[in-house]
């Protein structure tokens, strides 16, 4: 059975494109979005005040979003990230009541796509969350579900928002990463070099791997 994939490409701010709604019905929809401002985005569970330093990102032209997903903060640069949020809908191939099976099943579809890029050991992260003592604060410092990693390197963060209509799958991964970028924008940030690595590819290995994702999805197996 082969599933059709719509795959949308938008334009605009971090904290405009986090704010767009699911629709109800939703439909099985890949959005490729391209920001406009770089954005520091806050996790779902860092609440309050004392995480950003607003006067470094004000100086820097960088915004300060919250997202509804997701535990620490990822920052996101024009032209060094790819931003893909995945809709699946309520009881479509690839949904899962189990929270944690979308994510993994999405990796999967990843994973390959990369290896077909030429981007070679990706490996899918299907586990419990593996916490550090820098996680909480940024979120590429950790491994959730789904995610995968080259070399032990992180290479694609992926989050969850779910509605009664779908489950959201937003994902990200870079071609260019300095992590010292990061922790001069957070209060008490630990040095850069106490972080985990993450790994980047070329934006013709990412384009490649946009290019091919609703193929790729609409080519799985229903459950």
């Amino acid at each position: 059975m082969s599933e059709t994939w719509r795959l949308v490409r938008r334009h605009s701010t971090a904290a405009e494109f986090h704010a767009l709604a699911v629709p109800d019905p939703a439909a099985p929809e890949i959005w490729v979005h391209e920001i406009t401002r770089p954005a520091l985005v806050l996790g779902s569970t860092q609440r309050g005040d004392g995480i950003a330093d607003v006067e470094a990102c004000e100086r820097r032209g960088v915004d300060i979003v919250r997202r509804r997903s997701g535990g620490g903060a990822v920052l996101l640069v024009p032209g060094e990230v790819t931003w893909v949020d995945v809709i699946v809908p309520a009881g479509h191939v690839g949904w899962s009541d189990d929270v944690h099976r979308p994510m993994v099943w999405l990796g999967n579809a990843f994973a390959g796509l990369f290896a077909a890029a030429g981007v070679e050991g990706a490996a899918v992260h299907d586990g419990a969350m593996v916490s550090t003592e820098h996680s909480r604060l940024i979120c590429f410092d950790g491994l959730g579900p789904g995610e995968l990693t080259v070399d032990g390197a992180k290479l694609v963060g992926i989050s969850q928002r779910r509605t009664r209509a779908a489950a959201r799958l937003q994902c990200c991964w870079y071609t260019s990463y300095d992590p010292a970028a990061i922790t001069q924008l957070l209060l008490g940030a630990p040095s850069s070099h106490a972080l985990n690595a993450v790994a980047t590819v070329g934006e013709a290995a990412s384009e490649s791997v946009v290019d091919g994702l609703a193929g790729a999805l609409g080519a799985t197996s229903p459950r």
